[in-house]
């Protein structure tokens, strides 16, 4: 009761400052200045407590007549009328916070950070979070945010974009949506998120939990497995077989979900090639013959992606994955050689080191010489293995694992005293591995 006293007097001292002008409802202060700053003091104090009941006329009040007078007369209307929901379960508080909403976008949408997209998205938000059950609203919130996400961009809240993929599900399994428009909203959503994380990477935890979050609701929308991908997009590229755009967006989701083995992605990464004979389309095709075991026309199409591409770091992704192939086909020389070649382009790429010294360990059966020459490979071999998760500790796990496997085959104590082997001295290992490293000897 004594705070209340003390605002009072403060306020009619104010009062007398500004007078009962006679003021219109577009002025800051409203059709009275002195019962506009008294109640705004009285719901702010009653807010501040959470007693949104004893807040509310007050606020009424402002928001009625002197709605230019602060933004927080609407940040603090959400607070009153989430809290009146709880309080009463009354949808009636539901209609006022949207109304706070639009009223806020017309007399404060033009803010640097709070401006209209953001207001949209917390308006849509709240429609959403508070109407799970009802589909009209879930498809006016998902309409209302997918509208904030278009004028934000960038700067569109991690959360809304999470609620309108989560409402978009909804709509989807309810037969509201089309599913390839869920399908759109979620390679752009996806795209979105990653490139907000390298904006503002002191976010990036609160955007990795939303990259989860739409992946999983997604998934759970029931449009992406890859027959379900094959039937919404057989029948659009059929119609629309030179259409760059459609191709584009199909191989894209068919290659998320990892569906290189079907005939829809055989028909269009073909159709790309076709069309535009790019790097991309090239490397389309060779995951398609990978998938299929057809290693030589993979090979044929890796090659061609590699001389078509201009970014370093997917060239050196290219000339890892031939590496890999020529590993598997034993021809060791190729397969270092791409390594390397993948190191030059990325120098951080632990996999290519993971693969030379897998090269190294594959060659020492047939490498000429006696057994310690033989087993010297697995020196450098391991020697690999230490520098890939130096580069990348992504590697690690594998190296370790590696290191572990094949220290096993180091020259015994006893066989390399005959040879005249010392530990820790400095060895050259010539032919194609071209190598200089330490000696290391087993038990």
């Amino acid at each position: 009761m004594k705070t209340r006293l003390t605002i009072l007097t403060a306020l009619l001292l104010l009062s007398t400052m500004f007078g009962v002008n006679a003021q219109t409802k577009e002025s800051k202060y409203g059709v009275d200045s002195a019962k506009t700053i008294l109640s705004a003091s009285l719901y702010g104090e009653m807010v501040k407590q959470k007693n949104y009941k004893e807040a509310l006329p007050s606020w009424r009040y402002i928001f009625n007549n002197a709605p230019k007078f602060q933004r927080s007369t609407y940040s603090k209307g959400v607070d009153i009328m989430r809290g009146m929901y709880y309080a009463t379960k009354d949808k009636k508080y539901i209609d006022t916070l949207m109304m706070v909403y639009d009223q806020r976008i017309k007399y404060f949408g033009v803010h640097k950070t709070y401006n209209e997209a953001w207001i949209l998205g917390r308006k849509g938000g709240d429609l959403f979070a508070f109407n799970k059950n009802n589909m009209a609203s879930i498809k006016e919130a998902y309409n209302i945010m997918k509208k904030s996400i278009a004028m934000g961009g960038l700067d569109t809240e991690a959360a809304v974009v999470n609620k309108t993929m989560e409402a978009g599900k909804l709509l989807v399994m309810a037969g509201e949506l089309a599913p390839d428009l869920v399908i759109d909203d979620y390679l752009a959503f996806m795209d979105l998120l990653k490139a907000q994380i390298e904006k503002y990477p002191k976010k990036a935890e609160n955007i990795k939990g939303a990259i989860v979050n739409v992946e999983n609701d997604f998934f759970a929308a029931g449009v992406a497995d890859c027959e379900t991908l094959s039937s919404i997009f057989t029948p659009k590229f059929e119609a629309n077989p030179k259409d760059m755009v459609l191709i584009d967006k199909i191989m894209k989701m068919l290659n998320r979900q990892e569906c290189e083995d079907g005939a829809l992605y055989a028909k269009v990464a073909e159709q790309k090639y076709r069309l535009e004979p790019s790097a991309d389309a090239a490397h389309d095709l060779a995951k398609m013959f990978i998938k299929k075991k057809q290693f030589s026309k993979s090979k044929e199409y890796i090659q061609k992606s590699i001389e078509l591409e201009g970014d370093a770091e997917v060239k050196a992704d290219l000339h890892f994955k031939l590496g890999s192939i020529l590993l598997m086909e034993n021809n060791l020389v190729d397969s270092k050689k791409n390594a390397l070649d993948a190191i030059k382009n990325k120098p951080n790429l632990g996999n290519a080191y993971l693969l030379i010294g897998k090269c190294y360990a594959a060659a020492s059966k047939d490498f000429p010489g006696k057994l310690h020459e033989k087993q010297a490979l697995y020196w450098v071999a391991v020697d690999k293995f230490m520098k890939a998760k130096s580069v990348d500790p992504e590697c690690a796990v594998e190296a370790n694992k590696l290191i572990q496997t094949y220290s096993k085959y180091f020259p015994a104590k006893e066989e390399a005293f005959m040879q005249g082997l010392k530990e820790g001295e400095t060895y050259k290992i010539g032919s194609w591995i071209n190598e200089t490293t330490k000696i290391r000897l087993n038990e």
